[in-house]
């Protein structure tokens, strides 16, 4: 007689959720009958039940290769908050907690054990390993592998030993974020060639994107929270460690609760920080891109970008920490010209080799593309994935307010014809001083009052032309100096602009003006209102708050703010309607039923 577990049991009883989304199904059943499996499904989609329900019906322990050690925290005080036997091995531990975790895993008692892969490569491991009974291996973000991935981790590469060492035991690699070149590589790299590969869809429909032109970021940034997001969590991310430091204090200073992470701070601090933003509500943590991995915050409610991230993949995961729960949220971005002259810079003195910087800057080019597109931005993003959307999606900036367009024909010749005449070594607030015809000592000393587009540009304003400029860096006719000083240089794509062989349609930047609120039907803000203002909110918050920080964790690991508006919306009455809400397992059934009926019953 078959004793072993139902799939769709373990969803229900432990995870407190009646079917599995799209693929997770399908995924599943591959793992449980002994396949190996590549797994691209975008953030919030649900990639942790993948490998998660396997090992609770597979014999065995399942070994989850994790980069990082906050991401393995979170997950097991989730998992032990099901009631599941999990656990980790990683620097963070004493010698003491290491051998407790090694000899249950050697006795059967875990379900699961995360391991950083540096770790997991130790000869002591893998003996371990060895001698311990194994459902599967699951190596989570999985595009570290590739070293054309945008995280790319070393030690990743040697995972091959798994498929050498253990070929019995199933093995399910799993990412949010990678082309086709990336899949590509995770394949090969990981012995998954001939596994089962199962591509998810990558919208994420409940994410406005939204790419402003940076006029003041700083007042832009303001501006947007305190008109849209103010109260919610949200992720601002900047490229430099000082920018972090000076936004953080800057909203601060509006009055927003605003935390810095960055590398340069002690990692008491990082932790620290990390901490309070998982915890509290309403806090905002300004962060270069080492803060986000693993983040399993469900209600970030934005996430905003203040520089350009280098490729889509980067903007892709990053925006993706926002609305994890899929409720209504934004993915916010200003950028200008400077960013594109920065990103350029850093790329052409880099010392990768030659195939290397072809790649990054084809990468460069999709990223700036989706800055300019006027078409729908979620139709662009999509595609890069190779994934399809037939009609424009209605909930971005360019479907809620379509951009204008302007022939920019005249205007391209005239600040092609500037650059070179002023002899290619000069940047962009000079080159438009020149076209504008100021008079200032400069130009003089330098005779360029006597060159032919000298005051030829009067007609457009000083913005109108730092457009033009940024998108003609953006698109690849002119380029910034690599030695650094900001120098706009001609490109050979730029000779039929500058001979009138092509005409150029150019994106009008729109009128700078404050924040009314979001556009569209799925406002953020329209949302928390409704659940917030709901009777009773309040109180299973509280009452959500006091039992997380009795045990230490997280608020959302013991419910997520879904499972407590679906309370309010079914007011259950008794444990067996409770069960029926959608989150509740069997093991917070028994340990959080009658706390929540209680204050469910306060309610009237």
């Amino acid at each position: 007689m078959d004793t072993t577990p139902d799939p769709q049991a373990v969803l229900r009883q432990v995870f407190g959720y009646e079917q599995f989304r799209p693929l997770q199904g399908d995924i599943i059943h591959e793992v449980v009958a002994g396949g190996n499996a590549l797994v691209l499904m975008p953030t919030g989609g649900g990639k942790s039940l993948c490998y998660q329900v396997p090992a609770l019906v597979r014999p065995g322990t399942a070994i989850v290769v994790s980069p990082l050690i906050a991401l393995m925290q979170d997950q097991v005080t989730a998992l032990r908050q099901l009631g599941v036997r999990a656990a980790f091995l990683n620097s963070s531990m004493d010698y003491e907690q290491a051998r407790d975790t090694e000899s249950a895993l050697l006795n059967g008692d875990l379900d699961l054990l995360y391991c950083a892969p540096e770790r997991l490569l130790q000869p002591r491991t893998l003996g371990l390993l060895h001698q311990s009974a194994l459902s599967l291996f699951a190596i989570d973000e999985a595009h570290c592998v590739s070293q054309w991935g945008h995280d790319f981790r070393a030690d990743y590469l040697g995972l091959d030993i798994l498929a050498r060492e253990f070929p019995a035991v199933p093995r399910i690699a799993l990412t949010a974020t990678a082309d086709e070149r990336t899949r590509k590589e995770i394949a090969e790299r990981l012995s998954l060639t001939d596994a089962r590969h199962f591509v998810s869809g990558f919208d994420r429909p409940n994410i406005q994107y939204r790419i402003a032109p940076k006029t003041n970021a700083n007042s832009q940034l303001v501006d947007f929270i305190k008109t849209e997001h103010n109260g919610d969590a949200g992720i601002v991310y900047c490229l430099s460690r000082n920018k972090v430091e000076a936004t953080a204090r800057l909203l601060r200073d509006k009055g927003l609760t605003a935390l810095p992470y960055h590398a340069g701070l002690p990692a008491e601090q990082r932790a620290a920080h990390q901490e309070r933003f998982l915890r509290e509500d309403g806090v905002i943590v300004v962060a270069t891109i080492a803060f986000g991995m693993g983040i399993d915050k469900p209600d970030v409610r934005f996430v905003a970008h203040m520089d350009l991230p280098k490729s889509l993949e980067s903007y892709y995961q990053e925006t993706g920490r926002a609305g994890r729960d899929g409720n209504p949220s934004t993915a916010w971005m200003v950028y200008g010209l400077q960013d594109v002259i920065k990103l350029r810079q850093m790329l052409e003195g880099s010392m990768g080799s030659d195939q290397f910087k072809r790649v990054e800057r084809q990468k460069m080019d999709a990223m700036l593309g989706l800055c300019e597109v006027t078409s729908c931005r979620r139709q662009a993003l999509l595609r890069y994935f190779g994934d399809t959307l037939e009609t424009p999606c209605g909930n971005c900036d360019t479907c809620l307010t379509p951009p204008e367009t302007w022939d920019g024909t005249v205007a391209v010749q005239k600040a092609l014809s500037c650059v070179f005449r002023t002899g290619q070594r000069f940047g962009v607030s000079y080159l438009i001083d020149v076209l504008r015809g100021s008079e200032n000592d400069r130009i003089r000393q330098f005779g360029h009052h006597e060159v032919s587009t000298y005051g030829i540009g009067k007609d457009l304003t000083v913005n109108e032309w730092k457009s033009v400029f940024r998108q003609l860096v953006a698109n690849g006719y002119l380029r910034a100096d690599p030695d650094g000083y900001g120098a706009l240089q001609l490109t050979e794509s730029c000779r039929p602009l500058l001979q009138g062989k092509q005409a150029v349609e150019l994106r009008k930047d729109p009128a700078v003006k404050k924040s009314a609120g979001r556009s569209g039907s799925r406002s953020g803000s329209a949302v928390r209102a409704q659940i917030t203002d709901h009777d009773g909110w309040e109180v299973l918050r509280a009452c959500r708050k006091e039992l997380a920080d009795k045990q230490g964790v997280p608020p959302y690991v013991i419910f997520h703010d879904t499972t407590l508006f679906d309370m309010l919306e079914r007011k259950p009455a008794t444990l067996e309607e409770l069960a029926e809400v959608s989150g509740v397992g069997s093991a917070k059934l028994e340990k959080y039923g009658e706390t929540f009926l209680q204050a469910i019953a306060q309610l009237g």
